[in-house]
Order: structure tokens, then C-alpha cells, then sequence
């Protein structure tokens, strides 16, 4: 595929007013969620709730792409139509999650790589015909300390983490599909907002050197990063102002002009978090003029409201929708700097 079409699917992705929802979670990552409200996480009741979001009426004006999950990309839905024909007949892309998960990195003391690579020219060429677009892939690099009290990441990390990411963007192109590049510096931890911008800098320096090295032709992904954020447990967390000062000055760092689009995860924030936080980077962006487009690729975020309301109940489907559909507004919303606190009340 000409790089022409796959940065025309990029910037798809990231129109205005737009942004991805993230419905790619494992089976053991999705069984916790339909735990929490005592669903059982059975093949059927997974298909029912992705489909129940996927068909929410009106949600296309706030969604341009999903990212699916194996599992799902394969489905139909109950009335026998693939997965991949519902998203695609409301202009929603079909996305695909085609890492393995993260393993304990060899020779490290806590630290994680994110397996996937062995198979993958197949596995991508498969996804492509099935009538997946673009592609994910994360990597974790956790902030704090090792056993012996060494500050982690280390360099080993985060350059072993910035190869795999690199080799599977190449892939990815090859088999035309957009990759998402996603360095996740994960806000677990008690540290300060100036660590994580630390850490963050030092990762995206790595990720950015490794696509350049591996000849990835950066018009034709997208990234998919933290936002610059305090540790969940810290004792001072960072206001949204200080959030969106901190995250783009590590992008004007870091991230090449030629990205099309950055779609932020939101890793952990609670939904009104990730929205004020969203909401404040775009606002400071647009006072810069920042070279991308600022987006989202949000699951949690995005999907919690809808989860709760719908538990597991048909009976329930157009109260989980509307939560759906609020929620995807309110982001959509923040990705444009005009979302108040008041709004879908």
C-alpha cells in the first residue's frame, strides 16, 4: 500500500471532532471488567456488549475507529453480520490489537516487553483481509523501583521496548495497515508529574529513533501516548494546566511534525480526568500551534458508564447506549477544547 493511503486512513482517524474507542481488551482484561459487575465473561455475552456499543445510534459523529480485539474482529453480530460490516457501514475503521501482552523483561527486576512479534507478517496480512485498517501495539514502561532500590525504567527498557514497537510499525506498513505506535509510561506509582515527564521525553526519544532506524514512514501512524501525568498515589497530583503544559512540551520535543495524529490513552483516569485533562491540551495546543491533530483512543474512559448500565441485561441496552453515546460526546468535546463540566448533565 502507497504511503498516500495509508496517511489518508491516519488522518481519518484523527478527523475533527473525532477519536477512537478502544475495545480491545483480553479475555482475562474484559473478564475483570464484567466481574465488577457480576457478569460471566462467556464468548456470547462479550459479542452482545462490544455489539451493543458498536450499534449505539448517532455514536459515528464522535467515533472514527475501534480497535478490536482478535476475538471480536472474527465475530458476527447476533443477527449474523460481521462485526467489521457494522462499523464499516456507519464509516467507523476496524482496528486490530495484535500484540501478546507483556512479560517480565529478561535480566531486569520488574521491568516488562511486550511479546507479538513471532508470526506477525502473517498475522497482519490475515487482519488486513478481514477488513482491518490499522493496528496497536503497546508497550509498558512502569516508573518507581527494582528489588535493590534502583530507579526503573532503565535505558535497557525503554530501548528494547522502542525496538519491538518499531519492527511492528514496519510490519504493519508493509501490510498496510496504520500502525499505533503506543509507549505507555503507566501512572501507577506515588511520583511526581516532573518523573513521569522525565521518563516520557526519554521514551518517545527512544520510539522516534528506533521508527526513523527501521524507515517508518511516520505520515502513515499515529501515536498513541500518556499524557504527562502525576503518579495516582501521589501526595500533590498535577492540575490539567499543569498536565497539558507538561505533555506538550514533551511532544514539541519529541514527536516529528509529520505524525498526523497523537490519540491519547487514558491509563487509568477516572472519566471526568480524562476528559478535563483532554480538554486543557487542546485548549494550550491551538495558543501553540501544535502540528497535530490531538485526539483520543480511549476504553475505560470511554466504556465504564455504558458497562455499568448495561450489566449484562438486554433490558438495558438503550440506557447503556445513551451512556455510551454521552460519553463519546463529552470526549469529542474535550478533543476539540470545548468541553465544560456541566455539559450532558
Amino acid at each position: 500500500m502507497i504511503i498516500g493511503e495509508l496517511n489518508d486512513i491516519a488522518r481519518r482517524l484523527v478527523a475533527p471532532a473525532k477519536g477512537i474507542l478502544a475495545a480491545d481488551e483480553s479475555t482475562n482484561t474484559i473478564k475483570r471488567r464484567f466481574d465488577s459487575i457480576n457478569v460471566e465473561s462467556t464468548e456470547q455475552n462479550r459479542r452482545d456488549y462490544r455489539e451493543m456499543l458498536f450499534r449505539t445510534p448517532g455514536a459515528n459523529e464522535f467515533i472514527s475507529g475501534v480497535i478490536l480485539y482478535d476475538e471480536t474482529l472474527r465475530q458476527r453480530g447476533a443477527d449474523g453480520t460481521p462485526i467489521v460490516s457494522i462499523l464499516r457501514e456507519q464509516g467507523i475503521i476496524p482496528g486490530i490489537k495484535v500484540d501478546k501482552g507483556a512479560n517480565p523483561l529478561a535480566n531486569t527486576d520488574g521491568e516488562m516487553i511486550t511479546d507479538g512479534l513471532d508470526g506477525l507478517r502473517d498475522r497482519l496480512a490475515e487482519y488486513y483481509e478481514i477488513g482491518a485498517r490499522f493496528a496497536k501495539w503497546r508497550a509498558v514502561i512502569t516508573i518507581g523501583k527494582d528489588a535493590n532500590g534502583n530507579s526503573i525504567p532503565s535505558q535497557y527498557c525503554i530501548d528494547a521496548n522502542a525496538h519491538m514497537l518499531a519492527r511492528y510499525a514496519a510490519l504493519s506498513q508493509e501490510a498496510g495497515l496504520v500502525p499505533i505506535v503506543e509507549p505507555e509510561t503507566l501512572m501507577d506509582g506515588d511520583h511526581s508529574i516532573e518523573r513521569c515527564h522525565e521518563v516520557t521525553l526519554n521514551a518517545l526519544h527512544s520510539a522516534y529513533d528506533q521508527l526513523a532506524r527501521q524507515r517508518v514512514d511516520l505520515r502513515g501512524t499515529l501515536l498513541k501516548p500518556n499524557m504527562v501525568i502525576s503518579g495516582k498515589d501521589a501526595s500533590e497530583r498535577a492540575d490539567a494546566n499543569e498536565v497539558a503544559e507538561r505533555t506538550l512540551d514533551a511532544f514539541m520535543r519529541e514527536v516529528p511534525a509529520a505524525v498526523p495524529g497523537i490519540v491519547f490513552l487514558s491509563g487509568g483516569q477516572s472519566d471526568e480526568e480524562a476528559t478535563e485533562n483532554l480538554n486543557a491540551i487542546n485548549i494550550a495546543a491551538e495558543s501553540m500551534n501544535a502540528p497535530w491533530e490531538l485526539s483520543f483512543s480511549y476504553g475505560r474512559a470511554l466504556q465504564a458508564a455504558p458497562l455499568k448500565a448495561w450489566g449484562g441485561d438486554a433490558a438495558n441496552t438503550e440506557a447503556a447506549q445513551q451512556e455510551y453515546y454521552r460519553r463519546a460526546m463529552l470526549t469529542s468535546a474535550a478533543r476539540q477544547g470545548k468541553y465544560t463540566p456541566d455539559m450532558g448533565t
